[in-house]
């Protein structure tokens, strides 16, 4: 045989051949499509972003730059640095109004997250008479606060219908809003008893997730409904009531408008917290800079202690799963 008979098998290899230019496995189209993709989820997140920054990011500046300045309102801010900041520790009124705030924000949360545990759990059963009585307890959160405050400032007055009463029985009228000390306490009531529904609507909601197995089976092992609340519904929607706490603290610290409509901040002050101070007083009083000064107070106030509180209930869970 000659050599021209010989053919020359090509060599065998098993690499794929190379792509050609725009194919779209190629690094390039990869890269084509990443930057579209990108650029696409920008698009989608823009708007968002934009209101957030508009409605949000640019009032909370300008506050903070208000807040080092004296301003009315009308005339040209006069930076002045720390100045407001410090009048929040010198005046009395403002101590008090802060101390008033705390008193509110922490008996008023724990009432509402207790008293509304214990109504979802009585109500956590699906029937017609358990939902006309969680909507019977959510229904006055939907009535203006203000609304509530007038209604209950009728019922509570010194010639209310409950001192009138009194009256008739030769009881002499009992200060629930003259009284320093009782105006606070009604002041934490009325709240309470307001803002209450909102956490049953949020238990009962969570109650619904927790297993009925795990309840049978504590059941047949002979433990009490107290100790299954206690050691297994409870620790179950452990998340929903941090968030009812938050939600609690976050709304009581800037509540303002069921004190205006109550107690309009008295007797004598008693019952003034730090945002009644700021809308009814220092801007009342055109005092602007001051005013913007306590409102980043309390808006520093409210977030440290949102983020205190989640950050205490996250060590708890994770204590309990060890």
């Amino acid at each position: 045989m000659g050599l021209a008979a010989l053919k020359v098998s090509p060599a065998r290899t098993d690499d794929p051949p190379a792509p050609a230019p725009g194919h779209p496995g190629t690094a390039a189209a990869v890269r084509r499509r990443r930057w579209r993709g990108g650029a696409l989820s920008l698009g989608m997140l823009a708007p968002a972003v934009l209101v957030y920054t508009v409605m949000t990011i640019v009032p909370v500046v300008v506050a903070l730059y208000l807040s080092l300045t004296d301003w009315n309102g009308f005339s040209d801010a006069t930076f002045i640095g720390t100045e407001n900041y410090l009048r929040l520790f010198e005046d009395p009124g403002i101590s008090r109004a802060w101390l008033v705030t705390f008193v509110v924000a922490a008996f008023g949360s724990v009432g509402m997250l207790g008293l509304g545990l214990a109504y979802a759990l009585q109500l956590k059963e699906r029937s017609r008479t358990n939902s006309f009585f969680r909507a019977l307890a959510y229904y006055p959160h939907v009535i203006s606060a203000l609304i509530l405050g007038f209604l209950w400032s009728a019922i509570l007055g010194t010639n209310g219908a409950i001192n009138t009463t009194l009256e008739r029985f030769g009881v002499g009228p009992v200060g629930f809003l003259f009284d320093e000390t009782l105006a606070v306490i009604t002041l934490v009531g009325v709240i309470v008893w307001a803002g209450f529904g909102f956490n049953v609507v949020l238990f009962v909601a969570a109650l619904q997730t927790v297993p009925h197995e795990l309840i049978e089976a504590a059941q047949i092992d002979g433990a009490s409904r107290r100790q299954i609340n206690r050691r297994i519904v409870i620790p179950m929607i452990s998340p929903v009531v941090t968030v009812a706490m938050v939600l609690n603290l976050v709304g009581l610290i800037k509540v303002y408008d069921i004190v205006v409509s109550l107690t309009d901040g008295g007797p004598a002050g008693s019952t003034e917290t730090i945002a009644y101070v700021i809308l009814s007083r220092s801007f009342a009083s055109t005092d602007v800079g001051f005013a913007t000064a306590q409102a980043v107070a309390l808006m520093v106030v409210s977030a440290v202690l949102s983020v205190l509180v989640a950050a205490l209930r996250n060590r708890q869970d994770q204590a309990a799963a060890n």
